[in-house]
């Protein structure tokens, strides 16, 4: 049993504080957390995996997260997650005290990823497929395809991200033996994967398709024109970004404030909540401005940071859990995908850390 005071800290950390999340919640708080800026960046990973490989790859990615994401759903109960990215994500309302409490800035945020995704593929289509477009590889060696090949491989992984946080997310709802919250935090999740797929594949393919090898790492760059609308995207991506590092960021003041609160005994409160995030944002914007390289970044944590809970150690815990049958589908797909993610987990970074280094070649702060 509780005692007073450990009701009294649960009641007032992050994640445990509110259970009245409905599943809707769990809509548009998944669109927030897998809907990032990354997809700006899919019709560049079109460019360095081409036609062929980089639907597949889209496709693949679609259902084996889908598949992972509902792994963890059905094994909320039995799972603790530790999260850890908030560096390519960025800046205010860090104080807003648990999930509920924002998830009015979180169906914005959801909003917002729509809205510029669909200015991104709308205006690549108005403009239409260029005079000079090229589809080839954009290296000119054989070395340098294969590394964009793997950080493009980081760049889609990252897009698909999301998984690190849904534990905490279905945390947020009601559960009781005879209503679990895996119900309404699946009809939820649904919902988010086909507003992902609206989002995702338009941009990417069309993007691709109007630019070519020439797109650049952001799909908003490329466009342009006309500069009211691109501005307009870009003020969606900001009101996105606000709300998507609230989604991440609040699993991690939760790990903080409870080892602050239950390991070093500090009182809870207003000023501790204060100190502890602001000194979190600070660090995560520092590391944010002395590496400013949008594409590397995402291509090294699309693979290092997300491949793991997004594509592999699911199934990890699912055949330790579950044991099914060997060789029986369950086995052979959760197989597939622990390989596919390892894979990815090792060898995508390696493209991401080449290219911020050739970014930072070329890099000035005064640019």
């Amino acid at each position: 049993m509780q005692t007073e005071k450990e009701k009294s800290i649960d009641d007032w950390l992050p994640i445990t504080s509110s259970r009245n999340a409905k599943w809707w919640y769990s809509a548009f708080h998944n669109v927030t957390a897998m809907v990032g800026a990354g997809v700006l960046s899919l019709p560049f990973a079109m460019s360095e995996l081409g036609w062929g490989p980089g639907v597949a790859v889209l496709v693949v990615s679609w259902i084996v997260t889908l598949y992972t994401l509902w792994q963890m759903v059905e094994m909320h109960e039995m799972l603790v997650v530790e999260v850890g990215v908030d560096i390519v994500y960025m800046l205010v309302l860090s104080q807003l005290p648990n999930f509920n409490s924002i998830s009015g800035v979180s169906l914005a945020a959801a909003v917002m990823s729509l809205s510029y995704s669909t200015i991104a593929w709308g205006a690549s289509a108005d403009r239409g497929k260029q005079a000079d477009v090229e589809y080839g590889y954009r290296a000119s060696s054989t070395a340098g395809t294969v590394f964009n090949f793997l950080s493009a491989l980081g760049n889609v992984a990252f897009a698909y991200a999301g998984h690190n946080v849904v534990l905490e997310i279905q945390a947020t709802m009601p559960s009781t033996p005879e209503k679990p919250s895996k119900k309404p935090m699946w009809k939820g999740v649904i919902v988010a994967y086909v507003v992902v797929a609206l989002c995702y594949f338009p941009v990417a393919l069309v993007g691709y398709w109007a630019f070519g090898n020439g797109v650049k790492d952001n799909i908003l760059i490329t466009l342009d024109k006309p500069r009211w609308l691109i501005a307009m995207a870009n003020m969606f991506v900001v009101v996105h970004v606000i709300g998507s590092y609230q989604i991440y960021a609040m699993p991690v003041f939760d790990m903080m404030e409870t080892v602050l609160v239950k390991k070093l005994h500090f009182p809870p409160g207003l000023t501790l909540r204060l100190i502890a995030r602001t000194v979190y944002v600070a660090f995560t914007m520092f590391i944010a401005i002395t590496f400013p390289f949008f594409g590397g970044l995402l291509g090294f944590f699309g693979g290092f940071a997300f491949a793991p809970t997004t594509y592999f150690l699911p199934c990890t815990f699912w055949l330790a859990i579950y044991k099914p049958r060997r060789f029986s589908f369950s086995w052979i797909a959760n197989w597939i995908c622990i390989i596919l993610g390892i894979m990815l987990m090792i060898l995508s970074p390696i493209g991401g850390l080449r290219q911020i280094i050739l970014e930072a070649q070329d890099y000035s702060f005064y640019s």
